[in-house]
């Protein structure tokens, strides 16, 4: 018998099925919809970029580095065109086969087959290898010859750095060798411009202007095929050169400079007394920086490493000197502008003076007599700067030496290997060394020996800033860097009639019978100049040496003094310092002094040329 009850139950159970399979329909479709939004809509753009990186592969080339050039424009690091060979490992199908052919093609060395086999670990297989970047011409046609069976290497025509002046610029501009993994890591900007083989600044200005040299990678879009072969170039998106930056240095005087100090170790530079613009800046001796362009060999980098001269180390910005008499003017400066003593204050030098059971000598044995200021100077009479630096006392000397710039940077921080040098004065031997300061430590220092110390640079900004009158100029190497500090011309002195009678006390050392560099003087107006001596002992003279009275040749090397010179002219209207030391040169009155007397006539020769060149008008003082 029919039962209805049974029949509505199965239809209900129907339905309820039917809704739970049409409701599971419906989730399934609306997730599937939801799913193929996200997919095509909502996260497209980073789909698409997935993809594209499937498909497309970026090669950056290395940026062009900006020039140096120098005051008139001429180029002093430039760019060559070189030949080098790239291989790309993932279009190599047998590496170790074709790294055998390069090997005999190019006659690599065993130590450069194994080098490049280690490189193919290093890298991405689709980076490139750089296999040499420096072919001569002869090995550039034997590979081309050969490419045809070198799937994966390609000849490319690249540029490097050059430097045509070779070693006279080397210890102002540095140079640049392959960027390693520190400078990867110090450097943002190296760090994203980095490709093998990638040539930065390692020392000097080349490191200093890292950033502006630099430029912008080329970059190279190819398409690729699942397998990450490249197909074809869709894209080349044009990089630039880094900037061009001109420098205030005259290479006909830079080079002259270099001359003067052939066979010798030492320093000189030449500054602008108003502007700051160095105009020479040579550290002798030097070395061909290209030689670390593809590597320095190993010979050629023990000559420079062994080198007793030290041509690694810029003398000009790092060299810690003892000034000897060239401090000279500044204790009579400090003298006069704290009142300790008058222009006509008279001390009676005998050779020799005793302090406290010390014996203090003069340079000359049987004495000056009696010396005024004027004459003390011309003829460096060292007992009289005895008295004057025991009455002044070393901390009022500190304070007006620090104020021309001796114990700092003069650069601040644009060179990493600028020392300081060192001024002392009571509180710093305190601190220092943990002992209270010597009346007799004072006395030597107002010679300019003892614990002072301070580099060529400073010598030649002291110099430059009372040949202008006594006022604070900053130094400066490149032509757009702009000096604007609040002090900037600010006076140095208390009274200007004292930087005047410091003026001619040092033109009477040079232009007046008995001054100390008087056979280097120069009658012509056009090109006289003044200067002060200096000779900085490199040790202790003993009772014995003293008496023996040794001429310099006859004394070790190591153990000659250290002969200085500073000078400004033209005398008539001052306009260009200069400072020169030379590593135990012996007297500065016949070693240093001399230089400059060839070198200012060059120096005044060039000064209408750069006048010309010039497009501002100076700061009138």
């Amino acid at each position: 018998m029919f039962n209805i009850s049974d029949n509505v139950t199965k239809v209900n159970l129907i339905n309820r099925r039917l809704f739970i399979v049409t409701a599971a329909k419906i989730l399934v479709f609306l997730g599937l919809s939801t799913r193929l939004y996200s997919l095509q809509v909502k996260d497209k753009n980073k789909y698409l970029t997935l993809s594209d990186k499937n498909r497309i592969r970026e090669s950056k080339l290395p940026p062009i580095r900006g020039e140096f050039l120098d005051y008139f424009g001429k180029t002093i690091a430039g760019n060559n065109e070189v030949y080098q060979l790239h291989l790309i490992p993932e279009q190599v199908e047998n590496f170790r086969y074709v790294s055998l052919r390069l090997k005999n093609i190019l006659n690599m060395s065993e130590r450069q087959f194994q080098r490049l086999l280690k490189k193919k670990n290093e890298v991405k297989p689709w980076d490139t290898i750089v296999v040499s970047d420096n072919l001569t011409w002869e090995q550039f046609s034997r590979v081309n010859s050969y490419l045809y069976e070198l799937t994966g290497v390609k000849s490319v025509l690249s540029i490097t750095r050059i430097y045509p002046h070779k070693e006279d610029f080397t210890h102002v501009l540095g140079y640049v060798s392959q960027a390693n993994e520190k400078d990867v890591l110090e450097n943002e900007d190296i760090k994203k411009k980095f490709v093998p083989g990638l040539r930065v600044g390692k020392t000097g200005l080349e490191k200093a202007f890292e950033k502006e040299l630099l430029g912008e990678n080329d970059i190279q879009r190819f398409e690729v095929n699942a397998y990450g072969k490249k197909i074809n170039q869709i894209e080349l998106q044009k990089g630039s050169k880094g900037k061009n930056i001109r420098l205030t240095i005259d290479t006909e005087i830079q080079k002259y400079c270099g001359e003067l100090l052939k066979d010798r170790a030492g320093s000189i530079c030449v500054m602008d007394i108003y502007t700051g613009e160095i105009i020479a800046m040579q550290s002798a001796p030097s070395f061909d920086p290209n030689l670390f362009l593809f590597g320095i060999n190993q010979d050629d980098w023990q000559l420079i490493r062994n080198n007793p001269l030290k041509p690694l180390v810029n003398k000009t910005i790092s060299g810690k000197y003892s000034p000897g008499s060239t401090i000279k003017p500044i204790v009579a400066l400090s003298a006069l502008e704290n009142k300790i003593v008058s222009p006509q204050f008279t001390v009676k030098c005998e050779g020799k003076t005793e302090m406290y059971g010390q014996t203090y000598h003069c340079w000359k044995k049987k004495g000056h007599g009696f010396v005024s200021l004027k004459n003390a100077m011309k003829q460096s009479c060292d007992t009289y700067f005895y008295e004057i630096a025991r009455r002044l006392g070393v901390d009022r000397l500190s304070e007006t030496a620090k104020k021309f710039g001796l114990g700092e940077r003069v650069f601040e921080n644009l060179f990493f290997n600028e020392k300081k040098g060192l001024v002392p004065n009571t509180q710093w031997k305190k601190k220092a060394l943990g002992s209270g300061w010597l009346l007799g430590e004072t006395m030597i220092t107002g010679i300019g020996q003892g614990y002072i110390q301070t580099t060529p640079i400073q010598l030649c900004l002291m110099t430059a800033q009372i040949a202008n009158g006594g006022y604070k100029i900053y130094p400066k190497i490149t032509v757009d860097t702009e000096t604007n500090f609040l002090d900037k011309y600010e006076p140095l002195f208390t009274e200007k009639k004292n930087i005047k009678i410091i003026q001619d006390s040092i033109f009477s050392s040079t232009n007046e019978v008995m001054g100390t560099s008087y056979s280097s003087r120069i009658n012509d107006p056009k090109y006289r100049f003044a200067g002060k001596t200096g000779t900085a002992q490199v040790k202790r003279i003993t009772a014995e040496e003293r008496e023996l009275d040794l001429k310099t040749s006859e004394i070790p090397y190591e153990q000659r003094d250290h002969a200085l010179y500073v000078a400004y002219g033209p005398t008539e209207n001052p306009r260009y310092a200069l400072s020169i030391i030379i590593e135990h040169g012996g007297s500065g009155g016949t070693t240093a002094a001399p230089m400059a007397k060839k070198l200012f006539k060059l120096i005044i020769d060039r000064h209408k040329l750069r006048e010309e060149a010039k497009d501002n008008k100076f700061l009138d003082i």
